[in-house]
Parts: structure tokens; sequence; C-alpha cells
């Protein structure tokens, strides 16, 4: 048997230990695997993120609605003005808004306010030692039949709800697009069922009181018109 030389040895050793050639078509074929992986691996997050997103928006959302409603119906009721003042040809008057007691009514008239409801809008029915009353003024004989029904039941006891220079309205239908204003002159007993109490005049009382001096006819409508020039708002005095 002959004998390998040393050199001959050590360079066939080099050549079964170099690199196998990969070919072309293995390559490709692993490139196209790795990209249907990553391709599937995408659409089963896509598949999963859009189901949870879809729990959240249809499962979940009647506990977030009432609380994010009740959040917001909260921080509404802080953020009504608490003060209006009523400028008319006889002078300011400034009213208090009971904005937490009555705030979806004081909501109501803020919004009537900024949208000028008020403006230049007269006090159709003036009734001394009883009230003053404008707004909506569709429904004219409402203070009328107030008199006539309070007279027959004759005195009743006094609520302090009901005092003079308290502001109300009708308990009305809260869709009705008409707002009606009254300032009452004296402590009225039978209204307690009639008015929705949503402030009080703190300042101007003497101009409710010259209003309330005008010369009217026998409906009680001013012979001469006196009304609101605009309404500012205010949080604070």
């Amino acid at each position: 048997m002959a004998r390998i030389k040393p050199q001959a040895l050590l360079q066939q050793s080099k050549r079964k230990k170099g690199p196998t050639r990969i070919s072309l078509t293995t390559i490709i074929t692993c490139n196209l695997i790795v990209i249907l992986i990553v391709l599937s691996l995408y659409a089963t997050y896509k598949h999963w993120y859009q189901r949870s997103s879809y729990q959240v928006g249809v499962g979940l959302p009647n506990f977030e609605v009432v609380k994010r409603s009740k959040t917001f119906g909260e921080s509404k009721k802080h953020d009504l003005p608490s003060y209006a003042i009523l400028n008319t040809a006889k002078g300011s008057i400034t009213m208090e808004l009971y904005r937490d007691a009555s705030p979806d009514i004081v909501g109501k008239f803020v919004e009537l306010c900024q949208n000028g409801y008020f403006k230049g809008m007269p006090f159709h029915h003036v009734i001394k030692n009883y009230v003053i009353q404008g707004g909506d003024s569709q429904r004219l004989g409402t203070v009328e039949d107030w008199i006539l029904k309070g007279k027959s039941l004759g005195q009743l006891p006094i609520s302090p709800k009901h005092e003079a220079f308290m502001i109300g309205t009708t308990s009305a239908d809260p869709a009705d697009k008409g707002f009606e204003l009254f300032i009452t002159t004296a402590p009225i007993p039978d209204l307690n069922d009639k008015l929705a109490l949503f402030g009080r005049v703190v300042k101007g009382e003497d101009v409710v009181q010259e209003i309330e001096e005008v010369d009217t006819d026998e409906h009680y409508r001013p012979k001469s018109p006196v009304g609101i020039i605009d309404v500012t708002l205010k949080q604070e005095l």
C-alpha cells in the first residue's frame, strides 16, 4: 500500500472541511417560507386585535357609556353659570341660578339666553302682588287662570320655596321649545304645584317693583311695553 504524503493529506483534509455550496433554488424556497410565516403571524395578530377592539366597542360600552354620561352630566352642571343679569328698560335684575338643584331647567334657560331667545322679549303679564311673566306668550291666559283658582282656594300655608322675588317656569314638557319666565313679587302659596323654581333675585328688587307698578289693561297686559333688552351670564358677581 502506497503511503500518502503529508502535503497531499493536508490538501485532501481541506477539501473535505470546505463549505458546501447552497443552490439558488434552496435560497428562494427558504425566503418564501420565512415570508409566509411572517404574513401568517401578521394575519393572526390583526384578527385578534380587531376581535378585542370589537369587544371593547360592543360588549363593554354599556358600562362605559353610563359612566361617561354621568361624569359628563356632573361636569356640565358645574360648568353652568351661577348668575344671570336681566337688562331691562327699568334697570338690571340680577338672578342667582339654582344650577345644583335644577340643572336641567338652568341648562335650558342658559342655552336659550345664548341663542338670544330673551333678547327684546316683553313682560306680557304684570300682576301686582303676584308675578311678572315673560317668555313664551302663546298661553296668555295662564296667569289669569291661576289668580282665579288661587282666590277660590283661599289662604294656603306659605311655602318658603315661593317667597317674593323667586324665579320660576312652568312645569312643562322639557322638549318644549318655548320657555315661560316668572318673577314672583309676593309669597304665593298656590303656585307650589305650578312653578318649577330655578333661581332668585339677589339684586334689583327695586327694578322688579318698578315693573310691577306699570299700568296694565283688564288682562294684566302692560299698556306700555316693558321687557328684557338682553341677558348677561356670569360665573361670579
